[in-house]
């Protein structure tokens, strides 16, 4: 069963789509106004899908949390499957979405644009997040790479940002170009990085 989701149109023909998935326990509409914060001329369509998974103390979920850094592999397995489905039906070739997400959106938005096999967006931003360590998945750091965004509060206390450096470092090496950004913010998404993060999806594709 294919993903329910948020559209916004774009103001005329899209040259695009923009796609931000929410963190862990909340839905589609927690990320929404955020498209209009990173595509302000409604150049690209942006969607915001739900989570499939309904779990305590509530909300919608990617995957299970066992602890952090580290998914629970059946139903990450599960969530990129569901979340790889409904992204390969949008009418619009992975190299024209621009992809990302705040804490699990950003685990999920590294899952699919760099997982081995899968195709690249043109863009890809994490919020709060990690590269997940997972049994069955990995990283495919191969290049060439996207343009790659991460944001993280330095404060952060669900997930710490000893996870963004290493996925800074991780993509580096690679030989990724990364855009780096960490503020003295707790788990959210810090206003202050917003323009620059909009300057890379109108760059985009």
């Amino acid at each position: 069963m294919s993903l329910r989701a948020l559209e916004r149109p774009a103001a005329g023909e899209p040259e695009g789509a923009l796609v931000l998935l929410h963190g862990r326990g909340a839905d589609e509409f927690d990320l929404h106004p955020v498209l209009d914060l990173l595509d302000p001329q409604c150049r690209l369509a942006g969607y915001t899908p739900r989570a499939p998974l309904t779990l305590p103390p509530g909300g919608a979920h990617w995957y299970v949390v066992p602890r952090v850094g580290f998914p629970d592999p059946e139903s990450f397995r599960a969530g990129v499957a569901e979340l790889a489905e409904w992204f390969d039906g949008l009418p619009f070739p992975a190299e024209r979405i621009v992809l990302g997400g705040f804490s699990q959106g950003a685990v999920m938005s590294y899952a699919l644009g760099l997982g081995r096999g899968r195709p690249r967006p043109a863009a890809l931003i994490a919020l709060s997040g990690f590269v997940p360590t997972v049994e069955g998945w990995e990283a495919d750091l191969e290049p060439p790479f996207p343009p790659i965004a991460i944001v993280h509060g330095s404060h952060d206390p669900v997930i710490p940002v000893a996870f963004a450096r290493s996925a800074r470092t991780l993509l580096e090496s690679a030989g990724a170009e990364v855009l780096y950004r960490e503020t003295p913010a707790q788990h959210w998404i810090d206003p202050g990085v917003v323009p620059e993060l909009a300057a890379l999806v109108a760059a985009q594709p």
